[in-house]
């Protein structure tokens, strides 16, 4: 599966989930750490694992595996390394103070 393949079946995972503030940012022409980002928010620390669950389970299905987890244990930021694609989860007060939305401005946000 290509990586923006992966990257939008994550998003669709998300977004079956009710992942808030969904966003798929191709970020390969500014960076050489991945091709996509997909970021999204949730309610509550249990919707961030439920989510990352979710996302790993259905991943798992079709034999793709993440290289990397991390703060599943906090719970307030998960990110998931698939290596071309990185799947950031967050609480809502942990994505406004991060803002990966605004540090990664010059990717280019794909339309789903």
């Amino acid at each position: 599966m290509e990586a923006l393949e992966i990257a939008q079946k994550i998003y669709n995972v998300l977004d079956e989930k009710k992942a808030e503030d969904l966003k798929l940012i191709d970020i390969s022409s500014v960076s050489i750490m991945a091709d996509y980002f997909v970021i999204a928010s949730a309610n509550n620390i249990n919707h961030v694992h439920a989510l990352a669950d979710y996302v790993e389970d259905t991943m798992h299905k079709h034999n793709i595996y993440f290289s990397h987890m991390e703060g599943f244990k906090n719970g307030n930021w998960i990110l998931m390394d698939y290596g071309d694609v990185v799947v950031h989860i967050f609480d809502e007060a942990s994505r406004e103070f991060y803002d990966l939305d605004r540090i990664w401005k010059d990717g280019r946000e794909v339309q789903l």
